[in-house]
């Protein structure tokens, strides 16, 4: 149950910092001793939580833990098993349930209105106010005057302080952040797509400004840039926050806070994301110390009573110890949380070194209607490439139309040799609904035994009963589980993936991450999640309206640095240059100095990078020539023809790589001249 009571006097206290100046924490929630139990099962117990005043709370927790089900309680929509959950006088919850969408018949900017509908009638006051007090013709005494606007002065004094004038204003700039331009603010709700919707939840909630902001994977349907942007916002959030996410770097961000629920209970830390994976871990390796401790300790004592018990002479000293043993507090031996999914990708036959080729390509549905061109790039053999790019700009269509599910607007797309391609779908349509977890992959794969079957779905965490569950009783987790199963069985050289991560708990994620780096194929995929981009890509292929694509080689965080670089330059170039009737002083050049050396600085580390690449493909291809005039590989033309192909993608990189150090190199020169 819910209990509503006054904080400001049961528990609220007054605390003491270092400069001795007092301070008060308020506390929004708690939940006291809260569980879910089915029978005798306890989906969690004894979860104690506090939620403070502008508090950044993250629960974080495998999937099927009880995070949602434990906010949904909170959130007043379900009631707690056992336990209470105390909420502040007066104090208001929001709550965004995972993957939950507005509904509405109002327009998008209609329904935000509806928000501010106090503000807006106390507008309508002071517009009638003002034109009684404008009225020339109006027979009133001089204090019925002054009583008029006096009354005008305090509500327009109330409006000013709420925000009335700027509510508008914050709206838009809401709606912007979720990639809502100004068009689309009279298209009906009913008309938007589910992330639209989801999104837009979203926004209203933010723009509800309630006391305490619950939010169930808020992430979801978020590109990149609408990510970053909600981030930024909830810094500035005036209330308190508990989220859910899978979002390592969002979490990171975020959150001050950590609630940990396994073991079917609450653990709290102190710190974002990273700095409790850090005390998790620590904790771990102590609590080890002291059960190893402990069971040496008890090894001992009952070596003592087994060897002693019988002897007349020691019985008394064996007794004392099986009694010892018997009180003795014995130590769980610890765990690490529920299972983990085990897996990794292997491949039937290698690729050739030419996997695919994207030519002068445009997708969309509609020849009218082009979401993005021209599109051009290459994809290597064991290659890592992420897709990147705002919602709608084409992504998914761009996957769809290299597996002819959608034909290409213009261009095409060329397939190496030996290429077997395997796709984990984001709607995850390659499932049957009505077909068992295990028929999913038997009647695929029917002269591999059960067993084999059965063992690998066990790696991915279907045992037992699990592998007879319908399909479409699955959650969503268990369903990318399950295309993951199908993607590892199918054994293809070259993986197509659309958003893998969706549905996914952050140590799946792990398993996935490690999987894919260590796989031998090649890897197409999209995602917004920048953790997963990073630990994965070994190259980014970003899609604009602009550019329509642009490839960069490395991983996320060189994805950033080179955008960052470009914009600098960009901005560089459209500035003025004026000439300042102002005389320089030794401050401004002293500025200036600093910031050429730190520029100076990033350029010859860059350029150092380069080099280095430089010589490691040289090694390599030096190595593969070498290799190539051995005897034992000269009579062999199959090997011959696989190596050259290797020395060209080497060449290939290095002669890209020389353009880039010739270009950091001539930017460098001009610090230096």
């Amino acid at each position: 149950m819910i209990v509503e009571t006054d904080f400001n006097d049961s528990l609220k206290w007054y605390l003491k910092n270092t400069t001795s100046k007092g301070f008060y924490i308020v506390i929004l929630l708690q939940v006291q001793q809260v569980a879910r139990h089915f029978g005798g099962d306890y989906l969690f117990k004894n979860a104690q939580l506090e939620v403070q005043d502008h508090a950044r709370v993250a629960l974080v927790g495998p999937n099927g833990a009880g995070k949602s089900t434990l906010l949904k309680m909170i959130a007043g929509i379900t009631t707690p098993d056992d336990g209470q959950i105390i909420l502040g006088k007066n104090v208001q919850v929001g709550y965004l349930a995972q993957d939950s969408g507005l509904s509405s018949e109002r327009n998008i900017y209609d329904e935000m209105l509806t928000i501010f509908e106090g503000l807006r009638q106390m507008e309508a006051q002071m517009h009638t106010l003002e034109q009684a007090i404008a009225d020339p013709d109006a027979n009133r005494s001089d204090e019925d005057y002054q009583a008029l606007l006096k009354q005008y002065d305090q509500i327009q004094h109330d409006f000013s302080e709420a925000n009335g004038y700027g509510y508008e204003a914050e709206i838009r700039g809401v709606l912007h952040g979720f990639q809502f331009p100004e068009e689309t603010f009279t298209k009906p709700i009913s008309t938007l797509s589910g992330g639209e919707r989801s999104r837009l939840a979203l926004a209203k909630l933010l723009l509800e400004k309630k006391d305490v902001l619950i939010l169930d994977e808020p992430t979801n349907h978020l590109d990149i840039q609408t990510l970053t942007w909600l981030e930024n916002y909830l810094q500035t959030y005036p209330g308190a926050l508990l989220t859910v996410s899978h979002d390592r770097y969002f979490l990171d961000k975020i959150t001050k806070e950590v609630y940990d629920m396994s073991r079917h209970t609450l653990t709290h830390y102190t710190g974002n994301y990273s700095h409790f994976l850090t005390q998790k871990s620590a904790n771990l390796s102590l609590e080890w110390k002291a059960y190893e401790k402990q069971q040496a300790e008890i090894e001992k004592l009952q070596t003592f009573v087994d060897k002693n018990l019988v002897r007349a002479s020691t019985t008394k000293q064996a007794q004392s110890r099986r009694r010892q043993l018997e009180k003795m507090d014995k130590l769980e031996r610890p765990t690490n949380d529920a299972s983990k999914i085990h897996f990794h990708f292997d491949i039937d036959q290698p690729s050739g070194n030419e996997v695919l080729q994207v030519v002068d390509a445009a997708v969309g549905y509609s020849a009218d209607k082009v979401m993005v061109e021209p599109i051009n790039f290459e994809v290597n053999k064991q290659e890592r490439l992420a897709i990147i790019g705002p919602n709608g700009i084409g992504k998914s269509t761009l996957l769809k139309s290299i597996l002819h599910q959608i034909p290409f607007l213009k261009g095409h797309e060329r397939v190496g040799s030996n290429v077997s391609i395997g796709y984990y779908d984001q709607e995850q349509r390659n499932l049957h609904a009505n077909k068992t977890v295990l028929n999913e992959l038997w009647d695929e794969h029917r002269t591999t035994p059960e067993k084999e079957i059965r063992t690998l779905l066990g790696s991915f965490l279907f045992t037992g009963d699990d592998v007879l569950k319908v399909v479409s009783q699955l959650s969503g987790g268990e369903k990318a589980r399950l295309l993951l199963t199908k993607l590892a069985m199918n054994h293809d050289n070259f993986l197509i993936m659309d958003e893998p991560t969706n549905h996914l708990d952050i140590d799946s994620k792990e398993v996935l991450e490690q999987a894919l780096r260590e796989f031998d194929g090649t890897v197409l995929f999209i995602s917004h999640d920048r953790y997963f981009i990073n630990q994965v890509a070994t190259g980014i292929i970003e899609l604009s309206t602009t550019t329509g694509s642009k490839r960069y080689l490395g991983d996320y965080d060189y994805y950033l640095a080179k955008k960052a670089e470009e914009e600098a330059f960009a901005q560089a170039a459209e500035v003025p240059v004026e000439v300042s009737d102002q005389p320089v002083t030794a401050q401004d050049n002293y500025k200036a100095s600093k910031e050429t050396q730190r520029a100076q600085r990033k350029l010859e580390r860059e350029v150092t990078a380069l080099e280095e690449q430089m010589a490691t493909l040289e090694e390599q291809a030096t190595a593969i020539q070498e290799k190539m005039t051995q005897a034992d590989i000269i009579t062999k033309p199959l090997v011959l023809q696989e190596l050259q192909q290797d020395l060209e993608k080497v060449q290939a990189d290095l002669a890209q790589t020389e353009a880039d150090w010739e270009e950091q190199a001539m930017a460098l020169e001009e610090f230096t001249n």
